[in-house]
């Protein structure tokens, strides 16, 4: 008795869902026509974003401790290194101070640079110190009186040496030296927070174009140049989406051996993915650089749930239904596997979201 009254309502349910559907198509086609314009209007404003602290693990004791003290532990966190190597000889030689001094000062004059923490053996703050007969001594790394002679690099060796930068600022074999560069959470000059493509742009273009040459080598690395470089990828990406797209449109085609039933979850499956970006926007989310293949996965399951709805049509239609016939019964047999696919899919990258990393 219960399974014969699982199985009424069931048909119930059905039954309703697709006179829902199945007798107001105009008005379904209308309605999600206007959504998609909508949502294609919401996507093309979408932007690529991320920030530091979405990408570390916030409830870690270790985190937590440190963005608790962020304020007392200045420097410490986002920030950016750049290694400027001398591949024709070690750094102390005048046209290498010269070019490592000029980058120091391009570096502090970017905007979302924390000027007060920048680091390097060219920073004030960045000082020798010994014991003497007479008590401590120590000075800048690069004092006053430095004008590029042989003394004066004499005398930068020395002070390195007693620095303790080796290691640190100054690589081991002497050969390279490290401008450290610690990052604000907002660009002084727009409030907002900052954007790392126009950084990673900045770095290229003040720094790496300007100063590497065949004696030069500038190495830069940290969490804003990976996201910049993720961000300029975009485009990359968006050719791998078209050939994806030609790829699969290909293998329906030979499929189906119809080009009506190749192009039809094609387009649905790339709609889908103009919703998911546009629902992005509507909610007040961008798009981040490390999940930017999840409209890849949206377009692949949309491509599966596709075909396995044109297979049912195309299976109902050769038992001799009509058209319509034909896709409404499609939707009997499908619309409860479907569901329950579509939930679990949900399901499945909702867990993204409380996962701890």
């Amino acid at each position: 008795m219960n399974q014969v009254k699982i199985t009424k309502n069931q048909n119930r349910l059905e039954s309703m869902l697709e006179a829902f559907f199945f007798n107001y198509r105009p008005l379904h086609l209308i309605i999600f026509a206007a959504l998609t314009v909508f949502f294609i209007i919401q996507a093309s404003e979408i932007k690529p974003s991320a920030s530091f602290e979405k990408m570390i693990p916030k409830d870690h004791q270790y985190i937590a401790n440190y963005l608790d003290h962020k304020e007392d532990l200045k420097g410490l966190g986002n920030a950016i290194r750049i290694s400027v190597e001398n591949t024709d000889g070690d750094i102390f030689n005048k046209e290498f101070q010269h070019t490592l001094s000029q980058i120091h000062d391009e570096v502090f004059y970017i905007p979302g640079v924390d000027r007060a923490a920048l680091k390097s053996i060219w920073a004030s703050g960045v000082r020798w110190m010994e014991v003497t007969e007479e008590g401590f001594s120590g000075g800048p790394v690069v004092g006053s009186d430095y004008d590029g002679s042989t003394r004066s690099l004499q005398q930068l060796r020395k002070n390195v040496e007693k620095s303790g930068q080796i290691g640190a600022l100054v690589a081991n074999n002497l050969k390279s030296a490290v401008i450290y560069a610690p990052l604000l959470e907002k660009d002084p000059e727009t409030g907002l927070a900052i954007d790392y493509q126009i950084f990673s742009e900045r770095l290229e273009t003040l720094i790496r174009d300007k100063y590497e040459s065949d004696t030069i080598k500038v190495h830069i690395t940290g969490f804003a140049k990976v996201v910049g470089d993720l961000i300029d990828g975009l485009a990359q990406i968006a050719i791998f989406f078209a050939v994806a797209l030609l790829i699969t449109f290909v293998l329906l085609y030979f499929y189906s051996s119809c080009l009506r039933s190749a192009i039809i979850p094609l387009v649905c499956s790339v709609i889908a993915v103009i919703w998911q970006l546009g629902l992005l926007k509507t909610l007040g989310f961008d798009l981040d650089p490390y999940s930017m293949l999840v409209p890849f996965l949206v377009f692949a399951i949309a491509v599966s749930h596709g075909v396995q709805i044109i297979n049912a049509i195309a299976h109902e239609s050769a038992n001799g239904a009509n058209k319509n016939k034909a896709a409404r019964l499609a939707f009997r047999a499908l619309y409860l596997p479907g569901l329950i696919a579509l939930i679990s899919d949900g399901v499945g990258f909702a867990t993204l979201m409380v996962i701890e990393i």
